[in-house]
């Protein structure tokens, strides 16, 4: 029998959902041939989950639980690992975002959630109509563990391109921006992500009707997220779809500076917004 892969519980939600499965499991003396004979599930679905191959649903979650004697161990966990703060359009992209070996992101308005900090992201996330504090709060931890994944000891590859001016768009405060942008020199100097600024003078237009973003796992088809003010968001794996933003991507990102210009551009700007 092979050797089980090791997880990392700390990786992700559902890293920890994989972890905490095979661990009662285990504690039970169940194979997971044995597992897959009390629940509803194959022992193919039980290895995807217990190495975080694919998120659980709560059905499957209750299954185990019972069956495992888990005293609702396992149900606990299944808030995390719904992504419940999340709009339901943006949690399958959640699933695909969590288990990617690589991801392209165009922004041409906002800093990437992944780079954000929790005060920029507070300020976005406030700026919603008639969203709540508590609300608020929620989606902002949601927003922070999220970047979880760039953490890992192997995280994905992550290349970003930007407008430049995301750069120079209040948001929150100055102190705020002054944070965001000494935290995206930082994280554009880590040795997986590449941080790209097009420049206002290359009068570019591609890209400009949203962002999107390209994920990439070796073995299945890429998945896109394209922006779209909100509520027309969504999530695809059509490949007709994805080749269209892939070509679009790189299209904008040969039109943007070289990643060392444009580490140069945006600790230009952060003087300006500490001056």
């Amino acid at each position: 029998m092979p050797k089980e892969m090791e997880l990392c519980p700390a990786d992700s939600p559902t890293a920890l959902f994989g972890f905490e499965l095979r661990r009662h499991r285990k504690a039970r003396g169940w194979s997971q041939i044995k597992l897959s004979k009390a629940v509803p599930y194959s022992v193919g679905t039980i290895s995807m989950i217990e190495t975080a191959k694919r998120s659980p649903s709560e059905e499957f979650a209750r299954y185990c639980d019972e069956a495992l004697e888990a005293e609702g161990a396992l149900m606990r966990l299944w808030p995390m690992v719904s992504h419940a703060a999340a709009p339901p359009w943006f949690r399958p992209w959640l699933d695909v975002e969590a288990t990617a070996e690589a991801i392209r992101t165009w922004e041409p308005l906002i800093v990437p959630g992944l780079l954000q900090t929790e005060d920029y992201a507070r300020a976005i996330l406030s700026g919603e109509i008639g969203v709540t504090p508590e609300q608020v709060e929620q989606q902002v931890t949601a927003r922070m563990e999220r970047q979880s994944i760039l953490k890992r000891s192997k995280p994905p590859l992550f290349w970003v391109v930007i407008d430049e001016a995301v750069l120079h768009r209040p948001i929150g405060s100055p102190a705020v921006m002054t944070a965001q942008i000494s935290y995206l020199v930082e994280a554009a100097q880590t040795p997986r992500t590449t941080v790209q600024v097009l420049p206002l003078n290359a009068y570019s237009t591609t890209g400009l009707a949203g962002g999107f973003a390209i994920a990439q796992t070796q073995g299945v088809f890429d998945t896109a997220y394209a922006e779209s003010a909100g509520v027309m968001s969504r999530v695809t794996d059509r490949p007709e779809d994805v080749s269209v933003l892939a070509y679009r991507y790189e299209g904008i990102r040969s039109q943007a500076l070289p990643q060392r210009d444009s580490l140069e551009l945006i600790k230009e700007t952060l003087q300006r917004w500490t001056s």
